[in-house]
């Protein structure tokens, strides 16, 4: 049988877990062995869920989940940029990375204190960015060329403005202006009535609700009996390859320092991850000293994109790069958006409907449809892997409810306030537990609190805007890379001799590259007559996760094979086992502030999916008498 590991880094893969880490999740057979008693002796956590350690470590641990869940969460309101036309609007961008940082803060401490109730940090999901742009990428709603071209754009010009607002915002004037360079370079207009980024906003919202009944009815525990390695392994491999374009085109603007910023991610998250980096500390014993702490593992991607900043900046002062913007590499210069910073304001509150009022696409709604699907197998696994590295016992079948739940309110919030996308666990932060041994709750509660802050703050946005486009490339290589690979390693459950699996996921990954390859190429053939049944089709089609995710859960389920040569004996058994650190399950999950105790003593509540057991319940008597007590150090 295959080894067993952890549904571990779907969305936004960790690049800094440690050897022990990686060892344990693994899953590999328990023997009597000492060392591996030791290891396991040693991935304990020094605190646990419901341990508050001291307030500076609160502080200094919270701002290091931030930092970790950084590079995954400003990527996606830079992919989507692209498909608004706004990707030399820096400015613009920058207010959808303070939305998105603080939409992610609310839904992090919606999902601590009311959902599944462990540490887990919320973040956007590249789940509905491929759906998004499949969206924003048809052939009535693509960019005009012109604003591809860097040289042709103008920000404050009143074409430019036009433009993206008629993609972005509900605006009086009713029409989407098609901007094209007539003979003479001058603008003209034309084009159909569409306001796409409202519409993107409406659908997600349509599409969360899903996960709302879905999670609180209790329908994901069904769910999840169809949904195996077989269809996660080709689904989320394909999140990664279908972005390839997004990061060649960054990339190519200029491929030397795209490079560079790649490699020194790799050698930060690789090669220096276990090195130690003094710092100093100060505390009432050993008053001013220094303390060692694993700086490259923790932010690697940081780090990568401040160095390559810096390489930039340097080059730029001494006009190593090209002034003129036509030419190849100019937009690796730091003054290209070097007035952002300037003009954001200090401090902006995102609210709901910033962007207009939404409305509802029906053929968006089943290309999000499709990335919730994915959404919510990923975070299952996610909330066992978590439960694990953070001393509690198993999720009960109510919390991982609620916590899907709560999933999917925090997408319908992220609809309402418009940041393009959704909310899913983060699973590189969940990777971060097993380095600090920190379990803690009330850390991850700081930490949203930090992202809702950096989301007020409008210069905070606004610096991460003016990363130069070629670093922001490096970046992507290596992070869809990973969510590519990612992807792939959820077939280490199943039997990979068997010709039945090769066939299911050769064939599921493939097709989803072809098809919507030749779709993109020839909309034209894709006609039924009916305009909304065509753009139904035509998003589900060029959707690469979607395809490839039918295929696998298709074939997976009716060609014939046995539970152990499909990956779903190693797949269970990964989330029955015991966490390293256990303690009374209601300790953990039930409602916090003493609500449990008022709904408990309905006697009803038995009957509702997303609410702990009342303690009268047989069940949960014995549950709570055969718990270990917490062995937390």
């Amino acid at each position: 049988m295959a080894l067993k590991t952890d549904n571990e880094g779907l969305d936004n893969p960790a690049f800094h877990m440690d050897e022990q880490v990686i060892g344990q999740l693994s899953g590999q057979p328990k023997t009597n062995d000492v060392k591996f008693k030791e290891d396991v002796d040693r991935n304990k956590p020094t605190y646990c869920v419901t341990d508050v350690p001291s307030w500076y470590l609160c502080i200094f641990l919270a701002i290091q989940h931030y930092l970790t869940a950084f590079g995954g969460i400003i990527s996606i309101p830079l992919i989507l940029s692209e498909g608004l036309c706004l990707q030399h609007d820096s400015l613009t961008q920058s207010l959808l990375i303070n939305t998105i940082f603080f939409v992610s803060g609310i839904c992090t401490l919606l999902q601590v204190t009311l959902g599944v109730r462990l540490p887990i940090l919320q973040g956007g999901t590249f789940a509905l960015v491929t759906p998004a742009m499949a969206m924003l990428t048809m052939p009535d709603w693509k960019c005009p060329a012109w604003t591809q071209n860097a040289s042709l754009v103008n920000t404050s010009s009143p074409e430019f403005v036009e433009v993206w607002q008629s993609r972005l915002r509900t605006v009086s004037k009713k029409k989407r202006l098609d901007k094209v360079l007539n003979e003479d370079g001058e603008v003209s207009a034309s084009g159909p009535e569409y306001f796409i980024f409202p519409q993107l906003q409406g659908s997600i919202m349509v599409a969360s609700i899903l996960q709302v009944l879905v999670g609180f009815s209790g329908l994901i525990g069904f769910l999840m009996r169809f949904i195996g390695p077989m269809t996660i392994a080709p689904t989320v491999s394909l999140i990664g390859l279908s972005l390839y374009d997004s990061a060649g085109d960054k990339a190519g603007c200029h491929w030397g320092i795209s490079a560079m910023t790649a490699v020194l991610i790799i050698l930060f998250s690789q090669y220096l991850r276990l090195i130690q980096v003094p710092l100093p500390a100060y505390n009432k014993s050993k008053k001013l000293h220094t303390s060692n702490f694993f700086m490259f593992q923790t932010m690697p991607i940081l780090l990568g994109l401040a160095v390559s900043w810096l390489v930039c900046y340097l080059l730029t002062i001494y006009d190593v790069l090209p002034k003129d913007s036509a030419e190849y590499g100019h937009l690796a210069r730091t003054d290209v958006k070097g007035n952002v910073v300037s003009e954001a304001s200090w401090f902006r509150v995102p609210y709901p409907g910033q962007w207009g009022v939404p409305t509802v696409n029906l053929a968006a709604v089943f290309g999000m449809l499709a990335g919730i699907l994915c959404s919510m197998a990923e975070s299952v696994g996610d909330y066992h892997a978590c439960a694990r590295l953070s001393g509690a016992p198993p999720p009960p079948n109510h919390a991982i409810n609620r916590g899907i739940g709560v999933e999917g309110v925090g997408s319908l919030l992220a609809g309402a306030f418009g940041t393009g996308n959704g909310t899913t666990s983060f699973s590189e932060n969940v990777a971060a537990l097993g380095i600090t041994k920190v379990g803690s709750r009330t850390v991850i509660l700081l930490s949203g609190i930090f992202m809702i802050l950096m989301g007020v703050l409008g210069k905070i946005g606004a610096v991460f805007a003016t990363i130069p486009t070629p670093v922001i490339g490096g970046m992507f290589i290596i992070m869809f890379g990973v969510i590519t690979a990612a992807g792939i390693s959820n077939l280490q459950y199943v039997d990979m001799n068997s010709s039945r699996n090769i066939f299911v996921f050769g064939f599921s990954l493939f097709s989803a590259l072809v098809i919507p390859n030749w779709i993109t190429k020839n909309p034209g053939y894709l006609q039924t007559g009916i305009t909304e049944l065509d753009q139904v089709l035509r998003i589900l089609f060029t959707t690469h996760m979607f395809i490839g995710g039918f295929f696998g859960f298709f074939l997976d389920n009716t060609i014939p094979g046995t539970k152990g040569e499909r990956g779903l004996l190693a797949w269970n058994q990964v989330h029955l086992e015991d966490s390293t650190c256990s303690m009374v399950s209601e300790e953990v999950y039930d409602f916090p502030c003493g609500i449990a105790a008022s709904v408990q003593s309905r006697s009803w509540i038995r009957y509702v999916p997303f609410c702990p057991r009342k303690n009268g319940d047989p069940q949960k008597k014995q549950e709570t008498a055969e718990a270990p007590q917490s062995t937390c150090v």
